[in-house]
């Protein structure tokens, strides 16, 4: 998800902390996919976690895409 900001912010300067993370790694298409479907996978979290997680996830929807910059030829 940052990586699309970044695209999209290109001024901004991120931190991404979990750009090293082995556990990220292990994550995937295929397993979420499987996951998904199987409906073998819970993640749970507490109430204050999630209330936090949602606001700062509506926070960054409300920004909403940048307009695009036209390059004119030189």
């Amino acid at each position: 998800m940052s990586d699309n900001v970044a695209v999209e912010y290109p001024d901004v300067s991120f931190v991404r902390p979990c750009n090293l993370c082995p556990h990220m790694k292990r994550i995937t298409l295929a397993k979420i996919r499987h996951a998904l479907e199987t409906e073998t996978v819970e993640v749970t979290v507490d109430a204050l976690t999630a209330e936090r997680a949602r606001a700062s996830l509506e926070a960054m929807l409300k920004v909403g895409p940048r307009p695009r910059r036209i390059r004119q030829a030189a």
